[in-house]
């Protein structure tokens, strides 16, 4: 198997590029703006850019897009920025997938609902709150209108390894490491199911080896709100210091709305792979103090 990942230095998009190589598949991640270690350059908002990676040359069995603008309130005061990364960028590699011939994955969120009735499953019917999600769910819908055999991957509250630890469970632990005091000013009223970037990449593997296509939610065996996050992972760090402010996600008064009762009932992935084993925050943060 062949396959480009845009996004190969984030989180999500790393992971992937390290199992899939793993498995024996031939793979090539991009960078935009952060350089990794065995990355191409590929600008997703500039087809033509003449120093892309030449993906047409490398025609790829797969392309899957995990590159996009995940600054949720910066969507919400920057959205044409918001369209051009998340959805423009979607339209210029599907172009570059029907010029490959090649399946297309979208990994998208479960901001796509409204988190009155979560968690969800795939089939629950959608109704976004800010202009990121509106802009992935956009995305979303075109990948499947426009391309056959298109895959979907709903995720949530991304943790894992990645080189600039930007996710919360790895600034929590690398500043835990430090030594510094953390202050954590979290809402209890928000809920999901943290999911490991690994198993995001173990699961995508699977799905793309059989063939599948549509939706799938993918949510760790976790469901839990911020604060219990936090402490979860704060609870390997007996001698850290840190101040815990709970609030309210209304207290926060962010300029994007949140949905409260999001993450996923993964009923579809658990109904086709019983045996797969999702990790835990748990044995995350373990794997992590334990080297």
């Amino acid at each position: 198997m062949k396959v480009f990942i845009s996004g190969a230095s984030g989180l999500v998009g790393g992971n992937c590029l390290k199992h899939f190589k793993e498995m024996g598949w031939n793979v090539i991640g991009s960078h935009l703006s952060f350089a990794t270690p065995g990355t191409v350059f590929y600008n997703t908002q500039e087809p033509a850019h003449p120093e892309n990676f030449d993906v047409e040359t490398f025609q790829p069995d797969v392309i899957v897009h995990c590159g996009a603008l995940t600054h949720v309130d910066y969507c919400e005061a920057h959205p044409e920025e918001s369209y051009e990364k998340t959805v423009q960028s979607t339209i210029n590699l599907m172009a570059l997938a029907r010029k490959c011939k090649a399946r297309f994955v979208f990994i998208s969120t479960d901001y796509v609902f409204d988190g009155v009735d979560g968690p969800y499953r795939e089939e629950a019917a959608v109704n976004p709150l800010s202009v990121y999600a509106k802009h992935k769910l956009e995305a979303e819908r075109l990948s499947l209108k426009e391309l056959a055999h298109t895959l979907v991957l709903r995720v949530t509250n991304v943790y894992g390894n990645e080189l600039r630890h930007k996710n919360f469970v790895a600034r929590i632990i690398e500043q835990c490491r430090d030594g510094k005091k953390l202050t954590l000013k979290l809402p209890y009223d928000q809920f999901a199911s943290p999911v490991n970037a690994w198993d995001i990449a173990r699961a995508m593997y699977l799905l793309l080896q059989d063939g599948k296509e549509g939706i799938y939610h993918i949510g760790g065996s976790d469901y839990m709100n911020r604060i219990e996050l936090a402490l979860r992972v704060l609870s390997y760090f007996p001698g850290a210091e840190y101040d815990l402010i709970p609030v309210s996600t209304e207290e926060l008064n962010q300029p994007a709305a949140r949905p409260l009762l999001g993450g996923f009932v993964k009923m579809k992935f658990a109904r086709e792979y019983p045996g797969f084993l999702f990790g835990t925050v748990d044995t995350y943060v373990r794997s992590q103090v334990n080297g």
